[in-house]
């Protein structure tokens, strides 16, 4: 305190007397000399050294982790790629259906299609009958068992229903004209089991096919028989009973909605409506330009 080298500021009696008792409680302490210039924080140090302790505890537990545990971990922090979305089989029917420049090109499509769960249970596919070109085109729902053994739509019991009724008003799936000729389809190109209807999720993913089908075939007249190519092509839930008789148009094109021959084959007095129904279109077809 008394250096002669330090400059001394003049400290009054108290002031003395209180560094003279600091300076014995530090020597009663232990305190002999002093280290640094600044107080060290002791309690700052013993957390630093915890954490670090700590750190080193996890890397040695991750390094004794299993291995695939390690990768889900890392798989977790890694940056997620996007992933694509899924094409619906409808999206890609209407993509193929799209695509196809002709009959023959559309055909071509369908056996290229393999996301309807109806194929695989079918042994062909049954894409159309008749006259291309033809001014009538009809459209039914599915193929029976005996026209999945053939190929071709309407040949069983309802086919031949079907050819009579035609031929009732002038008209035939072999006729040698246009004029009088008949092109016929089917919703689905694949046989259901147990010959049901097409679901509605089938008939959706179905529908880009025949509706590319009508635009290719060019007809003047449909024909819709039964309810499944009726409520596809129409979007509705009314039923053919209620829509029966009644001119609709379909993708520009006059549609008369009707009964299917399977149906009048279980219901033969209901082939009175039918009838009318068939003279309706002939009446339309004998109308147009060109008839």
């Amino acid at each position: 305190i008394d250096a002669p080298d330090i400059p001394q500021t003049p400290l009054t009696p108290e002031e003395r007397a209180a560094l003279i008792a600091a300076l014995a409680w530090s020597l009663e302490a232990g305190v002999d000399e002093t280290l640094c210039d600044a107080p060290v924080d002791r309690f700052a140090e013993t957390a630093a050294a915890e954490a670090a302790a700590r750190a080193r505890a996890e890397t040695r537990a991750a390094a004794r982790a299993p291995r695939g545990k390690r990768a889900r971990d890392a798989a977790s922090a890694a940056p997620k790629t996007p992933v694509a979305p899924q094409i619906t089989p409808a999206a890609a029917a209407a993509d193929l259906a799209a695509k196809a420049q002709d009959l023959d090109a559309l055909r071509d499509a369908l056996d290229g299609f393999d996301r309807c769960p109806l194929r695989p249970g079918a042994k062909n596919t049954v894409f159309a009958d008749g006259v291309r070109g033809a001014r009538l085109m009809i459209v039914g729902e599915a193929p029976g068992r005996d026209e999945d053994r053939e190929g071709r739509p309407f040949v069983g019991r309802s086919g031949q229903l079907l050819d009579r009724m035609l031929h009732a008003i002038g008209m035939s799936r072999t006729a040698e004209e246009a004029a009088q000729g008949v092109y016929i389809t089917n919703l689905s190109p694949w046989r259901p089991l147990e010959n049901r209807a097409p679901s509605t999720d089938e008939a959706a993913m179905l529908l880009p096919f025949l509706r590319r089908h009508v635009e290719l075939a060019a007809p003047e007249v449909l024909l819709l028989m039964g309810n499944a190519p009726w409520k596809a092509l129409m979007e509705t839930e009314v039923g053919i009973t209620r829509a029966r008789g009644k001119w609709v148009e379909v993708l520009g094109v006059p549609a008369m909605p009707s009964f299917h021959p399977a149906f009048l084959l279980r219901q033969p007095a209901r082939k009175r409506e039918a009838w009318a129904d068939l003279q309706q279109v002939r009446d339309r077809l004998a109308a147009l330009p060109g008839a």
